[in-house]
């Protein structure tokens, strides 16, 4: 079949990278793995029915249903994640790697998992065994664009459901006629008679019709904040900590929506840092991590867990933290205070909402951000005035922390003057702890926050988690690319004619030979780099 890219429209920024050669479903790739339907089976339970490109696990079937205890009725849309299997990799390796580098830290894919976006409708239906219609469709990408492709879902679905697999070929033939995702463009994405706009590094995502209606998005990626935290917004600070020092959570809630929306806030309420550890925006005791998970026999792994079926409220009564949420409030509502509870209190399946936890916070609870949110709810400010506040006071508190780990990982860095072009390029220094808290004394976050407490114990507590091993892992790659590039720069200006001239023909040879290794060896410690492996 000829494939042909959908209309792109340059914005100022970096030039456009030429696509390779694509195979036929590759564009579809680079956006999704799959579209499944999954429905329900009165002797099998869940089944996929149909899906494009792949066979999914059993397990990915009943992640695709809200539990059976959560009774959602109508149209219900959520997300789950789960880990990636070995597979055939797609011919577009090389150019997502190429956006990856050039997206920022929330919006590259994710290497080890994908995630399932889920678009579940339930109606009464006489005429069916069971009574109701139960279906869900579900899209499966690397891509963590949440809004996007719960709006996606919101133009497919319906149609889906009342055109059947016709209408579901030709949304497929639309996707693989899209452009791959590329920083610094506007790309213009036609989806069965509706066109999607995704501006820029997909910061803003514009669905506009032929009527000219449009729904703009913020961003293609980030769920509402506030409305996710209204619940608990009392613990903001706290529940930040908990996510930047990566412990075990678990999120119990209602429904799959309220469940993965809660989660995602989570982990990002600590960007523009990475959250390194494992997250289930919605996880069912059908997981295949379910074992790994619940164990009594050894404490809870570094994981943030959205369930919602009450027989978790025994299974992980064992964790340290627990987040129970009711019915997310009307962002107009006023939420109540809710007192940090012992876990001891949480023995009966009806339990309060709250969070359940021991944990004492490092930092001083700052009052101003509960005082601005609450006079925001008295005067009816917009949720999404609401969610920008809050997003920008996490972004703030977690630059303030960040800063003096990054001007400190910044004097690790060799002079300039130390590299030879006949030497190899000079270490690293290594990370030195008691180092690095000395610089804090003047250097630290006092210098960019408000906030006092005990910021030296919070330092010290994050240094042992997997985000500061994820965080200092990708830092020190891009210093030693740097050095590669710098020790790669000095050979290509080094004068050799002078050089020649001060040695004898057989140094001379001698001194080419190695320059060839130099050149070789860079080359491959800089491919060797951009896939995450250093030559040794």
């Amino acid at each position: 079949m000829t494939v042909s890219p959908a209309e792109e429209m340059p914005v100022d920024g970096p030039p456009a990278v030429e696509e390779p050669l694509l195979l036929p479903w590759d564009r579809f790739s680079s956006w999704l793995h799959c579209i499944c339907v999954v429905g329900f089976d009165l002797e099998l339970g869940q089944a996929v029915e149909v899906q494009q490109t792949v066979r999914l696990k059993t397990s990915i079937c009943y992640l695709s249903f809200p539990d059976s205890n959560s009774g959602c009725l109508g149209d219900t849309q959520f997300c789950f994640r789960f880990r990636q299997a070995a597979g055939r990799k797609s011919s577009l390796g090389c150019f997502l790697d190429h956006f990856d580098r050039d997206a920022p830290v929330c919006l590259k894919r994710d290497q080890g998992y994908y995630y399932g976006y889920v678009y579940f409708r339930q109606v009464r239906d006489k005429s069916l065994k069971r009574g109701y219609f139960q279906k869900s469709l579900v899209l499966i990408s690397k891509l963590p664009y949440v809004t996007f492709f719960h709006s996606l879902l919101k133009l497919i679905a319906p149609e889906y459901f009342e055109k059947q697999e016709p209408c579901l070929e030709a949304a497929c033939n639309d996707i693989d006629r899209w452009p791959t995702p590329c920083p610094g463009k506007i790309l213009t994405l036609p989806i069965m008679g509706v066109v999607m706009k995704v501006t820029a590094i997909f910061f803003l995502c514009k669905i506009s019709s032929d009527s000219l209606v449009s729904i703009i998005l913020p961003t293609v990626h980030e769920v509402d904040l506030f409305r996710c935290f209204h619940p608990v917004f009392f613990h903001i600070q706290m529940l930040w900590e908990l996510v930047l020092l990566g412990e075990a959570l678990v999120v119990m809630a209602p429904s799959p929506a309220e469940s993965s929306d809660t989660v995602l806030a989570l982990v990002s309420c600590i960007s523009p840092l990475r959250y390194c550890s494992d997250f289930r925006p919605y996880f069912t005791i059908h997981d295949s991590e379910f074992k790994e998970y619940t164990t009594r026999t050894q404490a809870p792994p570094s994981v943030i867990l959205g369930v919602t079926n009450p027989f978790f409220a025994k299974t992980l009564q064992h964790w340290p933290h627990i987040i129970r949420i009711g019915d997310m409030k009307q962002a107009g509502e006023m939420a109540k205070q809710m007192k940090v509870k012992k876990l001891k209190n949480l023995k009966t399946l009806d339990s309060k909402p709250g969070v359940y936890t021991a944990y004492k916070p490092f930092l001083n609870k700052d009052e101003d951000i509960i005082k601005q949110l609450q006079k925001g709810v008295q005067q009816k400010r917009p949720s999404a005035a609401q969610n920008a506040i809050l997003r920008r006071y996490f972004l703030e508190l977690t630059q303030s922390f960040i800063i003096p780990l990054e001007r400190y990982v910044a004097s690790l860095m060799p002079l300039q003057k130390s590299i030879s072009p006949w030497k190899s390029p000079p270490q690293l220094r290594p990370f030195n702890q008691e180092e690095f808290m000395k610089t804090l004394e003047k250097a630290g976050p006092q210098l960019t926050s408000r906030l006092k407490g005990d910021w030296i114990g919070l330092y010290r507590q994050f240094l042992r988690s997997p985000n500061f091993d994820g965080w200092f892992r990708n830092r020190r790659k891009e210093m030693m690319q740097k050095l590669e590039a710098l020790h790669l720069e000095a050979l290509c200006e080094e004068d050799l004619q002078l050089r020649i001239q001060k040695h004898t023909e057989v140094e001379t040879v001698d001194l080419v030979l190695k320059l060839k290794e130099k050149l070789v060896s860079t080359a491959l410690n800089l491919c060797a780099l951009k896939n995450g492996s250093p030559q040794k």
